[in-house]
Formats: structure tokens, C-alpha cells, sequence
């Protein structure tokens, strides 16, 4: 389906819309400063080698020296199949130059951790370039489809191509069209690469991994995208020279955009951004979604709400179903949300409206890019499905639990909190021998001893035979509360 693709680039954040019909469908954020070194390719120099941790640490630039161990040496992993184990004093010695390819990133005191593998990864393949076996993810488990993938990489491969590759779960519905771009965008990169690590110092930065603006020109743009709009001139600039060198198909849809509007206010994306945070999703219908993330799983409920459009009731159910299993599959893209998830619909008696919402949800979710497993309907009248962690969901990246509430989604009510005080002005009363207590809490709290539970607090004064007074205290949560012993 024809899209559009809008870049807002600030120097702290680089933030991506895709929109179909001027609709958002998916939303892409990266952070300078959460930007990771995986995948970074770099001339190292070796500065020790630990014959005794079979390892060595290599320069590569940072502040501390990043690790290699002799299980990520290409060669000895080479001659280890071979049956000729080399220890790694005799592979490497102090000085040496090494390229290089960060596999972790480094953790507190831990260095990055190193490979001298080389990967690199395009749309739809991983080119090894020293390898030379073909592999298949082994998420596609279809026996003929591999062999079938397999025949196909290989009869668009260029005679006498040297390197290995390994096709990604994305390359079961490509075009040969794109697989040979994918081949020649990967060979002439590592081409590149060769050329750079030559003539470089030791150590120095030879690659590093896309970053957002790149990765859409990579991975999220199509033959129907038709344009893609960047806010910034510089990124639209090193947009233009990657798309010039890689993807020269896509280069006269890469515009800049010189308005005054702000490009996210354009297509009202800031208010969609808003709204994939939120718990609930009102349909057009007037039913709506109570989406849940939770650390196993994400729960999406669905409810009629005041949809009563239908002949007969059996419809209205019917209808809301059918427009929410279209807008569960654009929240799933636009939230990013992965790992297992679980639908309620509302409960149908007939079996033909559960297929066809069914087929419906199907059907929908055929234009998400990330890799999902459907399941049918379950005993319980609940539809299961898996979507593929590919990165941190939007609400991971945006926001972090309510320091009020520590996650819970709940506070205790004004009630609770007047009942928890008056069992601690009891404990206290039996320990200690105080002239006066003072009650310090949140207004609304202060609001009930004063109101409703008046009555509480005079017989609980009586009762101790101390007096109890209350104190405002405008900066605490409605949860916090001190007893002070006067």
C-alpha cells in the first residue's frame, strides 16, 4: 500500500512516521544518547594478550579496552574445525592490528566484548564476507521453502562471489528485485569497508551501524513509498549521498521539508503519539480498547461501549469485532508491542463472525514488517498471537513507572490511607508516651479525617486519651503520611 514517511531530526532525537491515507502506522524513535555500539566494526590493536583467560584486550578507541576471547576468533573457530586448535598467543601478539566487530555493548566496568566475524546486515539478508555458506533463519522451518530460498540466493549471486550469507525471516515474501539490491547494496559496502580499514589507523572507527534516518532508506522504505519527507537539510544531505550509494531507486522521494508547522503537526502525529501511550483506544464506533503491557505479556480487551448501531445486538457486537481486530493491528505497529499477546473480543455465539473476524485481524496484519504468529480462538473465547520483539516498545522508550503509584496503575484511596494512619496512631500510642500526635498527609487525605471519618479521629483521641492534629502537607503523594510524637 502506497505510504509516506515524515524524519524529525533535533540533535538529542530523531523520530519517524509512517503514514498510509495520512494515517500513522508505525512510529520509530532513537535517542543520541541510547544510540548502541553493536554491530560497529573497528580497527583494533591489540594491547594484551591473557594466555591464561585464552583471551586478549584490544583498543579500540574508548575509554576502556574492549574484550576478545579465542571462541570469537574467526581463524581459530576455522581451524578448530579443522581439528588444529592454535591457542591464542600464537594467532595474536601485542600491537597487531585486528578488525574488529563489537558483539555487546559494554556494561559498567565490563569492556565490549568483540568478534572478529564480520557481519553485516541488510533488508532482507546478513552478508558474512568470510564465510561462504549460504544459512536460513531458523525461524522459517518449512523444509521446502528453505531449500526453495536457498536456490534462489544462489542463482542471483554473481559468478566467482566471494563471502556467505544468511537469509532473514523478511526475505520469504521478497522480490528477486529486491534480494539482488539487498546482495549489491551489502557487497559494495563491505567494499567500502575494505578500503577504509586499509588506509586507517589503529584504532579507529571503520563502520558504524545505521543510525534511524539511514535505516529507513535500509529497511522501512519500499517501491510504494512515495516520498519521505526530513525537517533537517543536513540529514536530508547524508540521506541524499546513502541513497545515492546504496539505494539510488529511492533518491528522488528523499525531500526536505522547509515549513514553518512543525512536520509532526502536519499529520497530527504528536496527538497519535500521545494516544499510543494511552490505556484506552476509542473506536469510530463508538466501542473502544483497554490495551494492558505487563512484564509476560500484553492483554487487549473489547468492549461495545456505546456502539448500538448494529440490526441486533449479535451485529453490533459483530461490527465493533470486525473494526477492532483493524485497529488492534495498527496499535500493535504503532506501540511496537512484542512477545505474547492476547485478545478479548467480545463473545460470539456464531461461528461464521468469529472466522471472519478472525480472517479480518488476519488480513489486517499482513502489512506489519515484523515477523507474527496467529493462533485461532481458544476455548476460552481468547485469540493468542506472538509478534516478534524487534525493539523496545514506544511506552519503554518514552516513559517509566509512576513514582507515585511504583507501577501499579492504582493509588490507594484517601480512605485507605485514614485507616492505615489510625492503626499506626494506635501502634504508636501503646509504644510510646506522646502529648500530642500530628497526623502530616496529602490534602485529600486531611479532607476525610476532616469530613467523613471525623467520627474515626474523635474516638480514636478519646480512646487513647491523647489529642490528634492534622497538618497539610501540599508536597506529598496521596499514598505518603508521618505520625509526629509531640
Amino acid at each position: 500500500m502506497a505510504h509516506e514517511i515524515l524524519i524529525n531530526v533535533t540533535p538529542q532525537e530523531t523520530r519517524v512516521a509512517m503514514l498510509e491515507q495520512g494515517v500513522v502506522q508505525e512510529l520509530h524513535v532513537e535517542r543520541s544518547t541510547a544510540r548502541g555500539l553493536v554491530g560497529n566494526i573497528y580497527l583494533g590493536r591489540v594491547a594484551r594478550v591473557l594466555p591464561g583467560m585464552q583471551s586478549a584486550f584490544v583498543e579500540i578507541g574508548l575509554e576502556r579496552a574492549a574484550f576478545l576471547h579465542i571462541a570469537d576468533i574467526w581463524e581459530h573457530r576455522q581451524n578448530g574445525h579443522a581439528g588444529a586448535e592454535r591457542p591464542i598467543e600464537r594467532i595474536l601478539h601485542e600491537g597487531q592490528s585486528l578488525l574488529v566487530q563489537v558483539i555487546k555493548d559494554p556494561i559498567g566496568t565490563k569492556g565490549a566484548r568483540l568478534s572478529t566475524q564480520v557481519s553485516l546486515a541488510g533488508r532482507l539478508l546478513v552478508y558474512l564476507p568470510q564465510d561462504s555458506h549460504i544459512g536460513i533463519s531458523q525461524r522459517i522451518e518449512d523444509e521446502a521453502e528453505r531449500e526453495q530460498l536457498r536456490g534462489r540466493l544462489q542463482h542471483l549471486l554473481p559468478e566467482g562471489h566471494g563471502g556467505g550469507f544468511i537469509i532473514r525471516t523478511m526475505a520469504e515474501t521478497a522480490s528477486e528485485r529486491e534480494m539482488a539490491a539487498d546482495i549489491e547494496y551489502l557487497t559494495k559496502l563491505w567494499q567500502d569497508l575494505g578500503s577504509r580499514s586499509s588506509a586507517g589507523p589503529a584504532p579507529s572507527l571503520v563502520y558504524q551501524d545505521l543510525n534511524l534516518s539511514q535505516r529507513v532508506l535500509r529497511d522501512m522504505a519500499t517501491e510504494e513509498t512515495t516520498r519521505i519527507l526530513v525537517d533537517s537539510r543536513e540529514t536530508h544531505q547524508r540521506m541524499a549521498e546513502f541513497a545515492t550509494q546504496y539505494t539510488p531507486a529511492l533518491l528522488g522521494r528523499v525531500e526536505h521539508y522547509a515549513g514553518d508547522r512543525p512536520l509532526f503537526d502536519l499529520a497530527a502525529v504528536e496527538e497519535e503519539i500521545e494516544k499510543a501511550l494511552a490505556r484506552r483506544v476509542d473506536l469510530k464506533s463508538g466501542g473502544y480498547l483497554i490495551i494492558d503491557q505487563t512484564e509476560a505479556l500484553t492483554t487487549i480487551d473489547v468492549n461495545t461501549g456505546g456502539f448500538v448501531g448494529g440490526r441486533s445486538f449479535d451485529d453490533t457486537i459483530f461490527k465493533t469485532n470486525l473494526e477492532a481486530a483493524q485497529v488492534i493491528a495498527r496499535q500493535l505497529r504503532l506501540r511496537n508491542l512484542g512477545g505474547i499477546i492476547i485478545i478479548d473480543f467480545i463473545d460470539m455465539e456464531n461461528g461464521d463472525h468469529r472466522a471472519a473476524v478472525l480472517a479480518e485481524l488476519n488480513r489486517a496484519l499482513e502489512r506489519d514488517r515484523t515477523r507474527l504468529s496467529v493462533n485461532g480462538f481458544t476455548q476460552l473465547g481468547l485469540v493468542e498471537m506472538t509478534r516478534k520483539r524487534t525493539r523496545e516498545s514506544l511506552a519503554h522508550v518514552l516513559c517509566e513507572p509512576c513514582p507515585t503509584c511504583k507501577g501499579r496503575g492504582a493509588l490507594k484511596t484517601p480512605q485507605t490511607v485514614c485507616y492505615e494512619i489510625l492503626r499506626e496512631i494506635l501502634r504508636e500510642a501503646k509504644q510510646f508516651n506522646a502529648r500530642e500526635y500530628r497526623i502530616l498527609a496529602a490534602q485529600s487525605v486531611i479532607d476525610m479525617f476532616l469530613d467523613e471519618e471525623s467520627q474515626s479521629l474523635a474516638g480514636l483521641g478519646d480512646f487513647i486519651g491523647k489529642p490528634i492534629s492534622l497538618q497539610v502537607e501540599s508536597l506529598y503523594t496521596q499514598e505518603q503520611f508521618d505520625i509526629v510524637l509531640i
